[in-house]
């Protein structure tokens, strides 16, 4: 196998690679990357997991690094199915993208248009897209793709059978005519050799790890169960050690399982698109960390998810396809990894899932388990959870400081100087203040509690007064002016006028005044 400074790599990037630890190419990059830089369009099929990031991501970093894109006009374009699909292509080619001085954006649904069309603004040489939020932000005028002479299609068989063709034919159309396309897919039929057809110009074909190979790297099981019985051996199997990915035909189901989960002691979480894009990206690197161990997806997720690492994934529902049933196995076995694949059938089921199996080239070992079987082990390492609720661990709290120290958060405070309910110094709540008598210079509008006031101007003393923001307060009174009802100075109240020559009357604070503010 070549190394990566004889494709013709800078030797900067050669490095960088090295730092990260990526020595040896993988055959699809080995394979693509010198037709690519030289322009060539290539037309790569492998399978998810095989390195095609890099593959195509290098070439494109190298020819934007020629000159800058101007303001909302990129050079380059990543199309790609899902939204983690394109956070996590932006992310591994900002690695190598800084050494040349390449800025790499991300254009996708669920995230800040504002932040988006920002980036765009300030110029952004290669930008990773989904065919949705990329349209729309054309529309708006944020966009414009007449200066984009590279354009890559990754996951293109993903993208067709979520019904984005029409979307990415439009988008295609708005490129610069007689650029270079690059192609990746696991498969080459159907819409995608209309793409290849319609926007291609005689590409060169790579076909280095053919969709039939993903199965190979993988053990695939059937497991006879009945329904009485799924929902214990479900809740075994979430248990054992390592990462696990359990797939689910519908979001309720997703959430419901993963409650389940929690409730018996796994640390889990529910992954499906009713979730907001925030929420989702933390579960994904919450995964990726170990801090949760079993993950309940819908096929969103089969689309989106690249962990590496996950060794098992479990068919708690039945894929309604072959296909699917393949993106599904793709989240394991990955980069020539090992991996297993299990299906829970009931009986009513075992007909549709040997068709299934059939349709997608697997030949699955079949077994009949019950709970607690020494089988139901061997095959997926299940064992018994701990039956306490898993509690998941608070986050750390960030002490965040601004001009005056540590900031103040939370609660219901008192005057500028007093009691209240107030949040403490580094976070949180609490209550603080009360009845408070020190600091008396109350006529300051400092101080609290429930204490005595100083009266001046020869008028009798007042006594008392509570107040904390607005309350009960006797007034400072002038020559002959008397004292009265006012609130603290961010409230209203009653409160005699504070001219000098005397009269009381009804007068808002400071803040919400019936009279003229000043």
């Amino acid at each position: 196998m070549p190394a990566f400074d004889s494709l013709g790599l800078p030797q900067d990037i050669v490095e960088e690679l090295a730092k990260n630890g990526v020595t040896t190419p993988f055959p699809i990059q080995a394979a693509t990357i010198p037709d690519a830089i030289e322009g060539r369009d290539v037309l790569g099929c492998g399978r998810t997991g095989s390195g095609k990031t890099l593959a195509f991501g290098l070439p494109v970093l190298m020819r934007c690094a020629e000159r800058r894109a101007s303001a909302n006009r990129p050079r380059a374009l990543i199309l790609v199915p899902t939204r983690e699909l394109a956070h996590q292509v932006r992310d591994a080619l900002r690695l190598y993208s800084r050494v040349l001085g390449v800025r790499v954006g991300d254009v996708v649904g669920g995230s800040s248009y504002t932040r988006q069309i920002n980036e765009l603004r300030r110029g952004v040489d290669v930008l990773v897209a989904t065919p949705g939020r990329l349209t729309d932000l054309i529309e708006q005028g944020a966009c414009d793709l007449g200066d984009v002479e590279i354009s890559i299609l990754d996951e293109a068989d993903q993208m067709c059978d979520m019904g984005f063709m029409p979307q990415v034919s439009e988008l295609l159309d708005q490129v610069t005519p007689g650029g270079q396309t690059l192609l990746f897919s696991a498969t080459l039929d159907g819409d995608v050799d209309k793409l290849v057809r319609r926007y291609m110009n005689d590409p060169q074909t790579h076909s280095v790890d053919p969709p039939v190979s993903q199965v190979t790297a993988m053990e695939h099981h059937l497991l006879k169960v009945l329904p009485r019985d799924k929902n214990k051996i479900v809740t075994l199997i979430a248990a054992r050690e390592g990462r696990t990915i359990l797939f689910v035909r519908s979001k309720y189901r997703a959430d419901t399982i993963s409650e389940q989960l929690i409730q018996a002691g796994v640390p889990c979480a529910s992954l499906h698109g009713g979730k907001t894009q925030s929420v989702r990206t933390r579960t994904l690197a919450k995964f990726k960390e170990g801090k949760i161990q079993a993950l309940v997806a819908t096929d969103v997720a089969a689309r989106g998810i690249h962990v590496d690492g996950i060794d098992l994934v479990v068919n708690i529902d039945l894929p309604t396809g072959h296909k699917d049933y393949l993106h599904r196995g793709g989240r394991t076995a990955r980069a020539g990894s090992a991996g297993t694949v299990v299906s829970l059938v009931a009986p009513n089921q075992r007909r549709m899932a040997r068709r299934l199996l059939s349709d997608a080239g697997v030949d699955a070992k079949q077994h009949l388990v019950n709970p607690g079987d020494e089988l139901l082990s061997e095959v997926t390492g299940a064992k018994e959870p701990s039956w306490e609720p898993w509690i998941e661990p608070p986050e750390p709290v960030r002490e965040r400081r601004g001009r005056g120290g540590p900031r103040r958060s939370g609660g219901y405070r008192g005057g500028s100087g007093g009691g209240g309910y107030r949040g403490g110094s580094g976070g949180g709540g609490g209550f603080r203040g009360g009845y408070r008598g020190d600091r008396p210079r109350t006529d300051r509008g400092e101080g609290g509690g429930y204490r005595g006031e100083r009266g001046e101007g020869g008028g009798e003393r007042r006594e008392g007064g509570f107040r904390s923001e607005g309350g009960y307060r006797g007034e400072r009174r002038g020559a002959g002016g008397g004292g009265g009802y006012r609130g603290g100075g961010g409230g209203g109240g009653y409160r005699g006028g504070d001219n000098r020559g005397g009269g009381s009357g009804y007068r808002g604070g400071s803040r919400f005044d019936s009279a003229p503010q000043r």
